[in-house]
């Protein structure tokens, strides 16, 4: 079992800046094994993809998120980051880490809000 804990939500204000942090942790979890990844679910809407990475270091991102957020991981200490530069009230949603292994199976965090607003 693989257990994902986000942290570093709460309120930005346009243009500011906030990091995420997801700390992964269980006895079955081999950074190698896994892609990471950041999801995001607004009210009223889907979840959606933010980013992914590797363990290898391959980055994808949404579209509407280039150039805006930096997706990043240390496998040495089991932790993912999304740096979130600039954002903007369309931004705001409940933020979740997500890590599927080479076998297909995958886990979730809980989810830390994130509030765009001035």
């Amino acid at each position: 079992q693989v257990q994902l804990v986000e942290s570093g939500g709460g309120l930005v204000q346009p243009g500011g800046s906030l990091r995420l942090t997801c700390v992964a942790s269980g006895s079955n979890f081999r950074p190698s094994f896994y892609t990471m990844g950041w999801y995001r679910q607004a009210p009223g809407k889907q979840r959606e993809l933010v980013a992914t990475i590797t363990w290898s270091g391959s980055i994808n991102y949404a579209d509407s998120m280039k150039g805006r957020f930096t997706i990043s991981r240390d496998d040495a200490k089991n932790t993912m980051y999304l740096q979130m530069n600039s954002p903007i009230p369309e931004d705001t949603a409940v933020y979740y880490c997500n890590a599927r292994n080479v076998f297909a199976q995958e886990y979730w965090g809980r989810g830390t809000q994130v509030t765009v607003s001035s």
